[in-house]
């Protein structure tokens, strides 16, 4: 049930994963993903660990994983986006039964958002007008 709530196709552990892969901008190795893990996240997992979350993921369809000589490296197949854009509709659709403004308003409501935030934002949503 929790990989179903929210479109959480993706374990926490995973989710950190993706996140290092999809901020790399070119395919990772994987010393370079668990040493990223430790310094962004505090993770220090085994490399055993991170090779099968990796697995997870592959199984998944979220990243393919080749080797180069005796290293491995990780390629993102769906986008951060195209994640982020899924989770979003779905925890509007499941938290704010699809209302955008109850979910805007929750946003907004979470932190202090400073003027260049809100004037983005309303740009934003004056654009949505044309």
């Amino acid at each position: 049930m929790r990989e179903q709530l929210l479109g959480r196709e993706i374990s926490g552990c995973e989710t950190l994963i993706m996140k290092i892969v999809w901020d790399s901008k070119e395919d990772i190795s994987t010393p370079d993903l668990i040493e990223a893990l430790r310094v962004r996240f505090g993770k220090d997992y085994a490399r055993t660990t991170v090779v099968t979350f990796l697995q997870r993921l592959a199984k998944k369809g979220f990243v393919k994983i080749y080797r180069k000589g005796r290293v491995a490296y990780v390629h993102a197949l769906k986008s951060e986006k195209e994640y982020t854009t899924k989770f979003l509709n779905e925890a509007e659709d499941f938290w704010f039964e699809g209302d955008s403004s109850n979910l805007m308003a929750a946003l907004c409501d979470t932190k202090k958002l400073s003027k260049e935030e809100i004037g983005r934002i309303r740009e934003l949503l004056n654009g949505l007008d044309d």
